[in-house]
């Protein structure tokens, strides 16, 4: 499902990272034809899911059981380049900026299937938290695990 970006797909983020097939659909654009602004996220989001999925990260409805799924947004930042102009198939180009105690961030480029042209670009941030006092609460051991190869090299 996943795939290594191509060299071309790094953009300026200097990082491969990889690429999540997403599919847009006719009911995803808007009045004018183009991808609605507010689908982004939901993609991202939808493309972050299946990779977290395929690595054995998965959320079952029971927040106490969760884990690392127990996490909420702080901060979403998009920018807009070329617009998406019919459905079919695209992808978004997944990397982790950075991976604190409690914190992280991550980058996205949502794409062509390919990687060769960006649609939107942006980042996210997202705080662990534990189920019971929804305070912030550290990363699992696993989740890390699953995730260094997403991180800056070096």
């Amino acid at each position: 499902m996943t795939a290594v970006a191509p060299d071309h797909a790094t953009g300026s983020t200097g990082r491969p990272g990889l690429l999540v097939p997403v599919h847009v659909h006719f009911d995803d654009l808007d009045a004018l034809g183009m991808l609605h602004n507010a689908r982004y996220p939901v993609l991202v989001e939808r493309a972050w899911t299946a990779l977290w999925n395929e690595r054995g990260l998965v959320f079952e409805g029971d927040w106490d059981a969760a884990g690392d799924f127990c996490n909420a947004v702080k901060e979403l930042t998009v920018s807009y380049e070329v617009p998406v102009l019919r459905p079919g198939a695209y992808a978004v180009h997944l990397w982790i900026e950075r991976l604190g105690n409690t914190g992280l961030t991550y980058g996205f480029r949502f794409c062509s299937a390919d990687g060769a042209t960006t649609h939107a670009r942006g980042t996210r941030v997202l705080v662990r938290l534990d189920p019971g006092t929804l305070r912030p609460t550290r990363w699992s051991d696993a989740f890390r695990a699953c995730a260094q190869d997403l991180l800056p090299q070096g």
